[in-house]
């Protein structure tokens, strides 16, 4: 049996990936801080006949962070796949807001470098030894497509992690070719599950699948953003209620 860890998991997006690679027989390791909200998740998985465990973690917390990596191995097994996708609460917007181009500061982009850039690259290095040694592994990251491929100044702040973070997996997608372990990025440039049907959670966790079993490309572009998008701002999700 293979295992799939979603970093991040959450009722859209992680809950579609989950759905999917249980579907081709994966296990699913659930991790964010949530566990009320990783047991909602694992709760529908299990509806659907899909083993899932939850494995309550803070990305910027590292020792915890690996902890429930360890205890996520040693409860399903070695992890196949690792999903990295992290995402703000609106009470974390409030604490560290979202800035936008001409106004960035030092202390602005430090909390977004812990969530997105340095959260990431601990999990992986979690994961990245062991399936080096198995020869056979995947590693997909997530962030909005203001990472590089479209221009979002609203947001810079958080474009400034996230374009690390695109940066060093395109990077890492050829440093690991011949090893059997692919690396890949997904840009989302959608509002998920408020758009046409490329924006739907489900349509989106087949480019994921995609991704884990073609591993070929070094990145897929989620495209469903209206065109008044700058205007619009940020998806329902973020908004506080």
């Amino acid at each position: 049996m293979s295992t799939i860890a979603i970093v991040g998991a959450g009722p859209q997006l992680g809950r579609a990936i989950g759905r999917r690679f249980g579907a081709e027989g994966f296990d699913v390791a659930l991790l964010a801080r949530n566990r009320t909200t990783l047991e909602d998740v694992a709760e529908d998985l299990a509806g659907a006949g899909v083993r899932a465990e939850v494995f309550p973690a803070d990305v910027t917390d590292r020792p915890a962070l690996h902890a429930a990596l360890t205890a996520a191995e040693e409860r399903l097994g070695p992890i196949d796949v690792l999903e990295y996708s992290p995402a703000p609460t609106p009470a974390d917007l409030r604490r560290a807001p979202l800035v936008e181009a001409t106004k960035v500061t030092v202390d602005s982009v430090l909390a977004q470098l812990d969530l997105y850039l340095l959260g990431g690259v601990a999990a992986i290095q979690h994961v990245l030894p062991g399936m080096l040694e198995r020869g056979t592994g995947t590693v997909l990251v997530t962030s909005g497509a203001g990472s590089g491929p479209i221009i979002a100044p609203h947001v810079a702040n958080v474009q400034i992690a996230t374009g690390g973070m695109r940066n060093w997996i395109l990077n890492l997608h050829a440093a690991l070719s011949g090893t059997g372990v692919h690396a890949a990025h997904v840009a989302i440039a959608a509002y998920i599950g408020q758009g046409g049907d490329a924006s739907r959670p489900e349509t989106i966790a087949d480019a994921y699948w995609r991704l884990h079993t073609e591993r070929k490309e070094a990145e897929v572009v989620v495209q469903d953003l209206p065109d008044d998008y700058l205007e619009r701002g940020l998806a329902d999700k973020f908004r506080e209620s």
